[in-house]
């Protein structure tokens, strides 16, 4: 075989460290940018606030290398300078009320948690049961294990709770049930599945992908135990990625409740970027809580221009650089957002203005061409990034939709339409999956009748023949 030479011309992109620390600026959240930034400040003395630095450009007409985060003004949205915000409750977001009145019983529990997880779920339960209900509860307590499971058959145990307390099972059964849905939920549960299946009904609100889950729990255990989420889909005739949600939302359970903390509060969610409807245009700003200013401290600098070249002079210089570099890349991750930002009320106003249904398809990519840069920093500016609207505050990946094939609307926007009709159905008569997808078709919207079941599904929306039955047993309950 002869050996030859060839020469070959291309392009490659060398990841310096400086536009290494760029593209971390952009991915981090505001949170891990103030811990960033304060450490910065800390090791390097020729970088300071903005406050500090405005201070000095008054007192010195010099000029000072302040981070500009103004992006040039767009129709139909304008970009606000940070005085000209609205006010500052606008983003803060409200504690829980506390009303005047409120049962002061917790006052019984004995000052200091236990670490025996029995007699913490047994301090919280003298709130609700008093006398033999209370030994019941007793009696289920102290024959959990450590991870909060009965330890023994329930059968057994009931046997023995009737026999040594001399109560009916029924009632044995109902205050097991009210540990077991109680707090920590799943506590004194006879398996895992009956465990699970507590803490999945006890999670509040809409939880997409709940309905699933149960099912999963119910009939696939093993499979999640292995993680082989397409013989799941081929067990209850699913697809794969609906699979993977509803076993997330079981992997967030907890498999061992006699181990689990009390749950800690909500943290609170700062914007990144405010927008709001003012004088007929949407406007637009950064939010100055979230995005700190950095700049030169002038001073040093023009103590360092006419410094010597020795080698303290010369670690000034490179604090200098690093302070430089440092400002630039924070420089590009607020204009990259504000940019991104624009980008995504220009294209989803109609949702600001009338909700879900409104929302239309968008991709990172649109939004990428449309500021010029790549897909990927579009992803990293938009990750764990918040948008406060007059409607709410949105993660900024909450606007991107994907387009429904073959129609002009999102599958966000046909599954707010698919909440609307079931909230709106006639009491008793609820609408079946096949009747919502004629409802739809009527409205120009054209999916398939499984299409519905699966945002059904991921709404945390019963089918109809168990909406029917709950609402029938709720009739009876009120007669």
């Amino acid at each position: 075989m002869k050996a030859s030479n060839s020469l070959q011309l291309g392009q490659q992109l060398r990841l310096t460290p400086q536009l290494l620390q760029s593209i971390r600026l952009l991915q981090l959240d505001s949170l891990q940018l103030e811990q960033e930034l304060r450490a910065v400040l800390e090791l390097n003395p020729m970088l300071e606030l903005a406050e500090e630095a405005l201070a000095e450009h008054d007192q010195d007409a010099g000029e000072t290398d302040l981070v500009d985060v103004a992006a040039p003004e767009v129709a139909p949205l304008e970009v606000a300078a940070f005085d000209e915000l609205p006010e500052g409750s606008m983003w803060d977001v409200p504690a829980a009320p506390w009303h005047e009145g409120d049962d002061d019983a917790s006052s019984r529990i004995v000052a200091g948690a236990s670490s025996d997880p029995q007699l913490r779920v047994l301090q919280r339960i003298e709130l609700e049961l008093q006398g033999k209900d209370l030994e019941i509860a007793t009696f289920w307590l102290e024959h959990c294990d450590d991870a909060g499971y009965l330890d023994d058959a329930l059968e057994a145990l009931t046997l023995r709770a009737c026999a040594h307390l001399d109560v009916p099972a029924a009632r044995a059964e109902r205050i097991r049930q009210q540990i077991l849905h109680g707090d920590p939920v799943g506590m004194a549960a006879a398996s895992l599945h009956e465990c699970l299946s507590a803490q999945l009904a006890a999670l509040p609100g809409r939880v997409p992908g709940r309905l699933l889950a149960q099912r999963i729990l119910d009939a696939c255990l093993d499979e999640v135990s292995r993680h082989d989420y397409p013989a799941i889909a081929r067990k209850l005739e699913a697809e794969v990625d609906d699979i993977r949600q509803a076993v997330r939302v079981i992997l967030s359970l907890q498999p061992r409740p006699g181990e689990a903390d009390a749950p800690e509060p909500a943290p609170y969610v700062l914007p990144d970027v405010i927008t709001w409807f003012a004088d007929g245009q949407w406007r637009v700003a950064l939010n100055p809580a979230t995005a700190p200013r950095i700049g030169i401290n002038s001073a040093y600098e023009r103590a360092l221009s006419s410094a010597g070249d020795d080698a303290g002079s010369a670690k000034l210089r490179e604090m200098l650089a690093e302070a430089r570099w440092l400002t630039r890349g924070l420089s590009m991750r607020y204009d990259t957002l504000i940019r991104t930002a624009r980008v995504i009320i220009e294209r989803q106003a109609a949702f600001l203005e009338r909700g879900d249904e409104a929302m239309a398809p968008l991709t990172l990519k649109e939004v990428a061409d449309t500021i010029g840069m790549h897909e990927s920093t579009i992803s990293r500016i938009t990750n764990g990034k918040y948008l406060q609207t007059p409607r709410g505050t949105f993660e900024l990946k909450r606007f991107f939709a994907v387009r429904l094939e073959g129609a002009n609307v999102s599958g966000a926007a046909v599954k707010a339409m698919v909440r609307r009709l079931i909230e709106s159905e006639p009491l008793g008569k609820p609408l079946a999956d096949e009747a919502i997808a004629a409802l739809l078709a009527r409205q120009g919207v054209h999916i398939a009748r499984r299409t519905v079941a699966k945002y059904r599904e991921q709404l945390d929306i019963a089918p109809a023949p168990v909406r029917r039955r709950d609402h029938a047993a709720q009739l009876a309950r009120a007669g």
